[in-house]
């Protein structure tokens, strides 16, 4: 079986534009408190374009990620809601419509500390808002910067 390279999606280059273009906002932002502001006000604008239910995912993350790890910075990553530790980013939300992906996705960086022996999940499908989900989350964003 032969596989050929199609190159990317049309949804994987629409992020790789959107990445783009938020670089370049946040290169020209002022002060470090002004493009922090400007960074968490631009995750939240992202937050509110969403669908109903990726939206209701975004916001727990984002709330539960706030409340529990607020060293962690929110900026847009690929035009999706993350949460980075000096620059480097900790965990992301990637959207269900986004890919065009049956769930939505939490996911974690090399930057986060979820080692756990020789192997360990780096990303989890999220699909409802539940007190077990809302722990969970808590749970593995308090390890990654442990």
């Amino acid at each position: 079986m032969t596989a050929t390279y199609e190159g990317f999606t049309a949804e994987e280059k629409a992020a790789m534009k959107e990445h783009a273009q938020d670089m370049k906002k946040a290169a020209r932002r002022g002060s470090a408190a002004d493009k922090a502001a400007a960074a968490e006000q631009d995750v939240v604008a992202k937050i509110a374009e969403m669908s109903d239910e990726d939206r209701a995912l975004a916001e727990l993350v984002h709330t539960v990620v706030k409340a529990n790890a607020p060293m962690l910075a929110p900026k847009l990553w690929y035009g999706q809601p993350a949460y980075a530790l000096d620059g480097k980013i900790v965990c992301f939300f990637q959207a269900a419509a986004k890919f065009k992906t049956r769930y939505a996705t939490l996911g974690f960086n090399e930057a986060a500390r979820l080692d756990d022996g020789a192997m360990w999940a780096t990303a989890f499908a999220l699909t409802g808002v539940t007190p077990e989900v809302e722990q969970r989350i808590a749970s593995l964003v308090k390890q990654a910067v442990s």
